[in-house]
């Protein structure tokens, strides 16, 4: 069935009582049955869109899966900040593996699960963009082309904050980082580099991809459920914003989710089989300059002199995002 958004009609407001809404309608997270899967006494930094990310998808999950749930988490701050050891935050089967092999470790556990008999169990593997985008990479793009019964999920940051906000192949073009610092003629990440893994996915033409942010619990979730109700290799990609590493008030975690997605900075969408199926259409259309704005990271292209000639490079980036996966509704 097709994912049909909660319309809000309150001014000035994206929230709504439950009072309002169906029990079919609530979110896993409004439920008082919710898992709770990552639960309280984490070391997460405070507003930290990772935390958020985790526990809303694998919630949905464990919820789509009536609890039968394994997951293999990459190193990196999700793992840091959940696992100190001796302690967990995790109600949950969980296994940490290395930065560079979550999805091949995904796989023997899916493996291993089918040659026990347990199809019941299902398997997520997890990381951060940078144990995704690039150490993971290899071990990711095999298990896409096995279409092992996996579904990966990266929380996007867009850079390596556990070990210092180092640039990631997901960060940015401008993007201030301690590897891409705001010095010379041209400050920050350079332009033309990294890569866009969900596009990636889609040309693996596995069985399903999607992007999601967490300022949007209700499509982050409909989606996880979507993906656990199929079968073979599934890939989602969390925007998570980060206060810490993007130098943003911790406040504005989820102010900055929804600036991504309706400035086109960060476009949301699902495809099947590497055909584009359905896209998140910008409710309010804003210039990416008000995404950039609060993010320290982006702090030289505002002063002393306004650099124009970046802005307008980003804002053609974001213009071709929202162009290339259909974010405006165009017969509204």
């Amino acid at each position: 069935m097709a994912h049909t958004p909660v319309k809000f009609y309150q001014t000035g407001t994206f929230t709504v009582g439950n009072r309002l809404l169906s029990a079919e309608q609530r979110s896993v997270q409004a439920g008082a049955q919710r898992n709770n899967s990552l639960n309280s006494g984490h070391r997460a930094c405070q507003g930290c869109g990772e935390a958020l990310g985790a526990r809303y998808a694998i919630d949905a999950a464990m919820a789509a899966t009536n609890g039968q749930l394994i997951a293999a988490n990459a190193t990196g701050c999700l793992e840091v900040f959940s696992t100190p050891y001796p302690e967990t935050s995790w109600q949950i089967p969980w296994i940490h593996s290395l930065f560079g092999n979550t999805a091949a470790v995904a796989t023997g556990i899916a493996a291993a699960m089918r040659v026990k008999g347990r199809a019941d169990v299902r398997v997520v593997a997890q990381g951060g963009d940078g144990g995704t985008t690039d150490i993971g990479f290899g071990c990711l793009s095999g298990m896409f082309e096995r279409n092992d019964d996996v579904l990966y999920i990266c929380y996007d940051n867009e850079a390596y904050m556990n070990t210092g906000v180092q640039r990631s192949s997901a960060t940015p073009p401008a993007a201030r980082t301690a590897t891409t610092m705001s010095v010379g003629p041209h400050p920050g990440n350079v332009f033309g580099q990294g890569k866009y893994l969900p596009q990636i996915a889609m040309a693996h033409e596995i069985p399903y991809v999607a992007t999601a942010t967490v300022a949007d619990l209700r499509d982050l979730e409909y989606k996880v459920t979507k993906a656990m109700g199929m079968h073979g290799a599934r890939y989602i990609h969390i925007f998570v914003p980060c206060p810490l590493g993007w130098g943003a008030a911790s406040h504005d975690t989820i102010r900055l989710a929804r600036l991504a997605h309706e400035s086109g900075f960060f476009p949301v969408f699902e495809a099947e089989r590497g055909e584009l199926t359905g896209s998140s259409k910008i409710r309010h259309r804003v210039p990416v300059e008000d995404f950039l704005r609060p993010q320290k990271r982006f702090a030289h292209l505002f002063g002393p002199t306004l650099d124009t000639a970046t802005i307008a490079r980003l804002q053609a980036l974001a213009d071709r995002n929202i162009r290339r996966y259909q974010q405006l509704d165009e017969a509204a």
